[in-house]
């Protein structure tokens, strides 16, 4: 599939890209936009609205979208979207791809059902760097393509794997500021800031050998006190945390790297291989080796599609 072969904004009943493409670009649309997919989509779909407002549906969910929101609708579920009504335009990024499993943490507080994800509000002093985010995923999707950067309004389809990584790298970089930095739900309104300061500990080194009793003397609290308060604030016990924060850890290092499983088990903090497989198992449905080949193929174009397939 070449971008020359997608028009320039897409129709009701459009079909979405094929899976495992990263297929990207920035609309700007007046009264009367809209796309309807009674079978959803093949691939993930993220919308960054910059001004006006958008109304996405998603199964029986449905959200507005307005400037400094993310809104994702996950495959399989029949979706629409469009201006919102009596909105003068939607300003909107947006980018088709496979999601990466180790986003699905960070979206998860924000789900609204039936795979539908609602980020924001994000403040106005973090809008610049995720707008910055999203124009360099879709520079990078062209990689190495001409030497003149493609206009924003252009659609633009990562060809080979180095310009697929660049861009779901931008991808991630925008998907894990607007959910750390977007209004957080409110189960974790008004966690204690030691509590909050054990989290930036584990999610600085998710590797090291953090115990209850470590943690506990970072923040200046006895083991029984610290464990009773993070379990109180976040509904789970520090060594829960730390081992969801760890297999997080691993799931980059698989997506990433090279790495044999052993080393990547060594690197994110556990013992044992054998231990690291079957909680990753149990965490993400596969054995770590399985995943990481499950990203692999899930990032192959297909060697033929067809011209004039309308997207978006």
């Amino acid at each position: 599939m070449r971008a020359d072969d997608l028009p320039a904004t897409a129709v009701p009943g459009a079909p979405s890209p094929p899976p495992g493409l990263v297929v990207a670009g920035h609309f700007d649309e007046g009264p009367g936009y809209g796309v309807d997919r009674p079978r959803g989509s093949d691939s993930w779909l993220f919308t960054w609205t910059t001004a006006g407002g958008g109304r996405l549906r998603q199964g029986s969910a449905q959200v507005r979208a307005g400037a400094g929101d993310l809104v994702v609708l996950a495959p399989g579920v029949p979706h629409g979207y469009g201006v919102e009504p009596g909105a003068a335009r939607w300003r909107f990024w947006w980018v088709h791809c496979q999601a990466r499993p180790s986003w699905t943490p960070w979206l998860r507080p924000y789900a609204g059902g039936d795979g539908l994800y609602a980020v924001g509000p994000v403040p106005a002093d973090l809008r610049d760097r995720v707008a910055a985010a999203f124009r360099r995923m879709h520079a990078d999707a062209r990689w190495p393509g001409p030497g003149e950067p493609a206009g924003a309004d252009t659609i633009v389809v990562a060809r080979d794997t180095v310009a697929r990584e660049l861009a779901l790298c931008a991808l991630e970089e925008a998907v894990l500021l607007t959910t750390a930095g977007a209004r957080g739900p409110e189960p974790t309104a008004g966690v204690d800031d030691r509590v909050r300061r054990a989290q930036e500990l584990i999610a600085a080194d998710p590797g090291a050998p953090h115990t209850v009793r470590s943690l506990a003397e970072r923040v200046a609290l006895s083991p029984s006190r610290f464990a009773h308060l993070f379990t109180e604030h976040l509904g789970q016990s520090p060594m829960r945390a730390l081992r969801e924060a760890r297999l997080r850890h691993a799931a980059r290092l698989l997506e990433g790297t090279e790495l044999s499983v052993e080393r990547v088990a060594a690197a994110s903090g556990f013992v044992s291989p054998f231990h690291f497989t079957r909680v990753f198992r149990a965490r993400y449905g596969t054995p770590p080796g399985a995943y990481r080949e499950g990203i692999r193929a899930a990032i192959v174009v297909p060697k033929e599609t067809s011209k004039g397939t309308r997207v978006r």
